[in-house]
């Protein structure tokens, strides 16, 4: 067996991400992760969707394995993410495989021998597959003969119970540390609360591990929440003034609205799929394909969909039912704007996804313990939900961090230059200064502070409507019922039960149905009203509520409000260019289309997304510099030193002849 290349190659890491992947510097802190892994050293990696994870490990896998150390394993949870990623590696030269079910005996074989064979960098596989017998066998040879060089586990928030999306298969990973103890290990996630990152450093075994934390704030994305009216005509309204002809994600929870949703769309005129567990895996990945590798699909999906996707454009993600906690919305957030132009996080939200996600939390099967916690979680992104001030303080707050400690803060102007400010707000502070006073500038909350009311009054109603209900009757009921009591209105089942004898029925006649449900919504939130699900979505009255009937405790809350204007004219059929490309003259426009049009037909006989070819960014880059000469290619970020090789001549050709 021969664990070294056939001749000898840098093993500096600046050099291989220069080299191999076309990049001027890291960024981050990838450079001080990927230190600490080439030494031999363990590592537990949070790091911002788009803030470049895979980096993080596949330089260091490079470095060592070029130092004689071996093929590095990813552990990796999809099947799409490791065949986009291992292409990527291959554009870049680097020799990478994976083994999963896609493969027949023969291939995986090829590739079982070529990984004996010190053929291979890195080597991609699912958890379930890694903790079978033949393939622990495996590493055991490659440890046997030194061959074993790292352990890298993407998406390390699936280990724990805690976490937005656990697998149990992930459990299993403790036999890396177990077995091969002397092998450096890597556990890198997008996402993860002080709970989370303690049950992985547990579960894994890395409490020796050196932690390095980035930031999480995303500032070119837009948070924005809106009251819950009719959800589909809010998204037809937000993606058609908007994002018309832009690639998006829209997450519902059911996989009947993700279909019902999908062909809506569609009948409006967007290009929009859908994406469930439910349907024929052929067709999931069909689906799949055609987003990443097509311009300007809408997924509509479940959260089945997601992970993994390194789509760098899809400027938006939209959920028209609320996720289970900040992580998942973080997560599923963090799809946008990969490429770091401007994306925007929309959510339609209402009482009946507050009752559901109570629901499905009481009537898990799990103990008490994990039951707490996730209501905690639940009632925190309730919290981000009923925010008045700045969304984006509330959420970074949520994984510990200070906004106003972000040193990184995006240029003035930088986080909103889609969006028009509000005379006199911040067109003349700078991000950081806004920052350091919670004021990002790019959520709604900022740009267009909400209209806060005195509810104490209307609160005191409803909160003594359900106390007396309760009293009366003996039984709970439902929020429909107790309204239709503070409003005064005389239904079958009003008179049924006799609640218009309560001496709160009719008291808040004055009170829309809107703004009542926005209170009681505000109520369960901050924990003064619970939704019993064990008793048909009975709410009842919780220890918080006492201060407030009594008086002792003002209710402040965000007022019931329309749908605002749009924040931008309504687009043409066809999206707006990345900011790159927009400021390319007549001839570079000439010059991007040809380079574009050409990665396309590339990346169509690779089977890879366009963008694992060239990045907008790389192509925008070309066609600005017009080079001539294979020298004035260097330097492009995103151009290595395989991809030169590999496409320069033919890039030189497109730009010559679109200058004829």
């Amino acid at each position: 067996m021969n664990a070294r290349l056939d001749s000898p190659l840098p093993t500096d890491p600046q050099t291989i991400l220069q080299e191999v992947f076309g990049y001027e510097a890291f960024r981050g802190q990838q450079q001080p992760v990927v230190e600490q892994v080439i030494a031999g050293g363990d590592a537990l990696v949070l790091m911002p969707t788009g803030g470049g994870k895979s980096l993080c490990y596949q330089i260091p896998a490079i470095a060592r394995q070029r130092a004689g150390r071996g093929v590095t394993l990813v552990v990796s949870p999809l099947i799409a993410l490791m065949h986009d990623q291992v292409g990527a590696l291959h554009e870049a030269g680097v020799p990478a495989a994976f083994l999963n079910s896609t493969l027949d005996w023969e291939q995986a074989e090829e590739i079982e021998r070529r990984l004996l064979a010190g053929q291979l960098t890195l080597l991609y596989a699912a958890p379930e597959r890694v903790a079978t017998p033949r393939f622990l066998g495996l590493l055991d040879t490659l440890h046997a003969h030194g061959a074993l060089s790292l352990f890298a586990i993407d998406e390390a928030h699936c280990v724990s119970q805690w976490g937005h999306d656990f697998r149990p298969e992930y459990r299993q990973l403790t036999v890396l540390h177990e077995r091969w103890a002397d092998v450096p290990r890597i556990a890198l996630t997008a996402t993860a609360d002080a709970t989370t990152r303690a049950d992985i450093v547990e579960r894994l075994q890395l409490q020796d591990a050196a932690q390095f934390v980035s930031s999480f704030d995303r500032p070119n994305i837009r948070y924005t929440i809106v009251e819950k009216k009719e959800p589909t005509r809010q998204l037809l309204q937000f993606i058609e003034q908007q994002h018309e002809g832009e690639a998006g994600i829209v997450y519902c929870q059911s996989r009947k609205r993700v279909e019902e949703l999908a062909a809506t769309l569609c009948a409006h005129g967007l290009d929009a799929l859908p994406y469930h567990a439910g349907l024929d895996a052929a067709v999931r990945q069909q689906n799949q394909d055609r987003f990443l590798r097509e311009d300007g699909v809408v997924m509509v999906a479940t959260i089945a969909f997601g992970m993994g996707i390194d789509k760098p454009d899809v400027r938006f993600v939209a959920h028209l039912d609320m996720p289970k906690n900040i992580e998942g919305y973080y997560q599923e957030t963090g799809r946008a704007g990969r490429d770091g132009a401007p994306a925007d996080a929309w959510m339609a939200y209402g009482l009946q996804d507050v009752v559901n996600q109570r629901r499905m939390i009481d009537e898990s099967p799990a103990g008490e313990d994990f039951k707490q916690v996730m209501r905690g979680k639940l009632d925190a992104l309730l919290a981000l939900a009923e925010a008045t001030g700045c969304r984006r303080e509330r959420l970074l707050g949520y994984f510990g961090e200070d906004m106003a400690g972000i040193v990184d803060a995006p240029d003035s102007g930088a986080a909103c230059a889609r969006h028009e400010p509000s005379a006199g707000t911040f067109e003349h502070e700078s991000a950081a200064q806004r920052y350091r006073r919670g004021f990002c500038g790019n959520c709604d909350n900022c740009l267009q502070p909400p209209e806060v009311w005195d509810a104490t009054d209307a609160a005191r109603k409803l909160l003594s409507t359900i106390f007396r209900v309760q009293q009366m009757s003996g039984i709970g009921f439902g929020a429909g019922h107790l309204m239709d009591i503070v409003r005064g209105k005389a239904t079958d089942k009003v008179a049924q039960y006799g609640h218009q004898q309560l001496s709160t029925f009719g008291i808040g006649a004055d009170l829309s149905e809107a703004q009542l449900r926005s209170v009681l919504r505000q109520l369960i939130a901050v924990g003064a009203v619970q939704v019993d699900a064990q008793a048909f979505n009975t709410l009842k009255l919780l220890e918080a509520a006492r201060p407030i009937l009594k008086g002792e405790q003002a209710v402040r809350l965000r007022a019931a409000s329309a749908p605002g204007p749009a924040t931008r004219s309504r687009r043409t059929r066809s999206a707006a260019p990345p900011p790159a490309v927009a400021e390319l003259d007549a001839a570079g426009q000439v010059r991007f289309a040809a380079l574009k049009a050409w990665r396309a037909e590339v990346a169509r006989a690779h089977d890879l997304p366009a963008y694992v070819i060239f990045h907008d960014a790389t192509l925008a880059a070309i066609a600005a510099r017009a080079p001539q000469t294979p020298a004035d290619l260097q330097g492009i970020s995103g151009i290595g030193a395989a991809k030169l090789e590999k496409y320069g001549d033919e890039v030189l050709r497109l730009v010559r002849d679109s200058a004829a």
